[in-house]
């Protein structure tokens, strides 16, 4: 077994535990291990190389979880190394490498379950509980008071990083994203919109366990300060999929309607959100459009790929000709 993987062992006291891959998303930014013991997932273990973020920003994210977890969010721990520390670095082929390990969410992918929801249950029950569990996160958000802090959304969404992060043939996106950029920087940020959010929360990053239907929360890796109507434009958004095979274009509203006002009655069991933000849906559904299309980018820089345009076609079409909604009741 390679050296790194025994260096992580060790720190982390995993020798009696078999460490399995798990094979990555296209462009995903670390590299993942399932900790199994007597054939059952204990643990995850995180390592990460890239060398774009500290080791302060690290045990930011830690010091979040852990928040979340001794108050009671259904979020998946974040479990020290054998030298108390929640954040390990090592040297791995001339790399810094950290490692950081996590309990196992109890239960499964959505997607491994063939988008099956739990057997005698309705899908209503799955919204609602997702809404609530993000509610809960944003409940605590409101809270917390860390002492190290993860990056604020304007201190990598701006002109400058924009500007240098897409070629000049994306000329026309890059200006509508600018304008995009001017609109944001007018939303208020006072503590009930704005806070430590999650920003990558979809059905990717938590487990159902299908006996109780409750939902596990993981991968805190992108979580910064945005606006807490970022993460339910992100939760909008990854519910189309549940009726784009609709061809009326007023029946996929009405059905978008239905999706979105049961993850809100969950996510107002938990937390509040005022009308006046979520009038403003479709600005944030922009800028998870934006957030899509950075990462396309950026995942092809470190893949040393040319980038695709058709994998940003559809949100590209959407910013610069001012279709709201991601275009979806067009």
């Amino acid at each position: 077994m390679e050296n790194y993987l025994e260096n992580a062992k060790h720190l982390f006291d995993l020798e009696k535990y078999e460490l399995c891959p798990v094979v990555g998303h296209e462009g995903g930014r670390n590299l993942v291990y399932v900790c199994f013991k007597a054939g059952e997932p204990e643990y995850i273990l995180r390592l990460s190389l890239l060398g774009d973020r500290s080791v302060r920003e690290y045990s930011a994210e830690a010091g979040f979880i852990r928040y979340l977890a001794e108050n009671g969010a259904p979020v998946a721990d974040v479990i020290p190394s054998v030298n108390g520390n929640y954040v390990e670095s090592f040297l791995w082929d001339g790399k810094e490498c950290f490692a950081m390990l996590f309990s196992y969410a109890k239960g499964m992918l959505i997607s491994d379950n063939g988008y099956r929801y739990r057997e005698g249950a309705p899908l209503e029950e799955y919204f609602y509980n997702t809404g609530k569990a993000l509610g809960a996160i944003h409940r605590l958000s409101k809270e917390y008071k860390p002492a190290d802090r993860r990056p604020e959304y304007f201190d990598k969404y701006d002109r400058e990083y924009i500007d240098a992060l897409i070629p000049d043939e994306y000329d026309e996106l890059k200006k509508a994203i600018g304008e995009r950029l001017d609109n944001f920087r007018r939303l208020p940020v006072d503590e009930g919109v704005y806070g430590l959010v999650h920003f990558d929360f979809s059905d990717g990053n938590y487990h159902i366990d299908m006996n109780t239907g409750n939902i596990t929360v993981f991968d805190f890796d992108n979580c910064m300060y945005c606006w807490y109507m970022f993460d339910l434009a992100n939760l909008w958004t990854h519910g189309i999929g549940w009726f784009q095979n609709e061809p009326d274009g007023e029946k996929r509203k009405e059905y978008m309607k239905g999706y979105f006002d049961t993850i809100l009655a969950g996510y107002r069991s938990e937390t509040d959100v005022s009308d006046d933000m979520l009038e403003k849906l479709p600005v944030f559904i922009d800028m998870v459009l934006i957030e899509n299309i950075v990462d396309e980018f950026e995942c092809c820089i470190r893949e040393g790929e040319e980038l695709d345009p058709e994998d940003i076609e559809d949100a590209a079409a959407c910013l610069t000709n001012h279709i709201p909604y991601a275009g979806y009741f067009e």
